[in-house]
């Protein structure tokens, strides 16, 4: 796989399968982690002792990397729980060689756990990624999560992780206190997530471009998005359907 340099000059990749690349090389690949996903899941979650995180996918792994060193930079005191679907084992056990952020220094021996086994566990932290199908892993996986980085390939190339029957298998894990982050600002995206009962907020700042905070409880810090009037002024509008995307 090639290593590509994004804006920021963190690195990313090139998927040929999705004809995507893993990251945005334009807001940066570590900028958009930290930007896109990290800061608003702690900033809405700061009052936590554990922190539950679902990362769609695994990919590259720097979403979940970017959680340990944003925990350890400003919540030392919090443990955290990750789990993190990928279908791309060989992916994975490739990410020992990824040219990382210097940041990310102090998990090498993280990186080395998760590519030989899946699992890392430590006193502070227990991260899974089971190589699998992130729509099965959705349908199975149990308990309650306070966060869900939506970060697939694009509705247009991945739409399955996209669909209205998907985001219901998010909202049930996520139940009321729950966050789904993505950089998707798509209209369909954020009308599937509507329709599982979550508020739509716009995440915005300097640096980087929009994206997407979805909740079931109101929030203060974010800019809620007027799904109503969005619905009325694109009749048209519809979310993904399993029935049109999955064979």
């Amino acid at each position: 796989m090639n290593w590509i340099q994004s804006k920021d000059g963190s690195y990313t990749a090139y998927s040929a399968q999705y004809d995507e690349h893993y990251h945005s090389t334009k807001d940066g690949a570590l900028n958009e982690s930290l930007k896109k996903h990290v800061e608003p899941a702690f900033a809405l979650h700061c009052d936590k002792e554990h922190l539950k995180i679902i990362d769609i996918c695994f990919g590259l792994g720097l979403n979940t990397l970017a959680t340990l060193y944003y925990r350890d930079t400003y919540f030392p005191n919090m443990t955290l729980e990750i789990y993190s679907p990928e279908l791309d084992g060989e992916l994975v056990a490739s990410l020992v060689d990824f040219p990382y952020p210097e940041i990310f220094e102090p998990y090498r021996n993280v990186i080395a756990d998760l590519a030989a086994s899946g699992e890392h566990e430590d006193d502070r932290t227990r991260i899974t990624v089971e190589i699998t199908d992130a729509r099965v892993a959705m349908r199975e996986l149990a308990g309650v999560w306070n966060v869900c980085y939506q970060d697939a390939f694009s509705p247009s190339s991945n739409p399955a992780l996209w669909t209205r029957e998907y985001f219901a298998d998010i909202a049930r894990l996520m139940r009321d206190e729950g966050i789904v982050t993505t950089y998707s600002t798509a209209l369909a995206t954020r009308l599937a997530l509507y329709e599982n009962g979550f508020n739509i907020y716009l995440n915005q700042g300097e640096g980087y471009r929009s994206a997407t905070v979805a909740s079931v409880r109101e929030l203060e810090d974010f800019e809620k998005v007027d799904m109503e009037h969005k619905i009325r002024c694109n009749l048209n509008i519809m979310s993904l359907r399993d029935v049109n995307q999955l064979k």
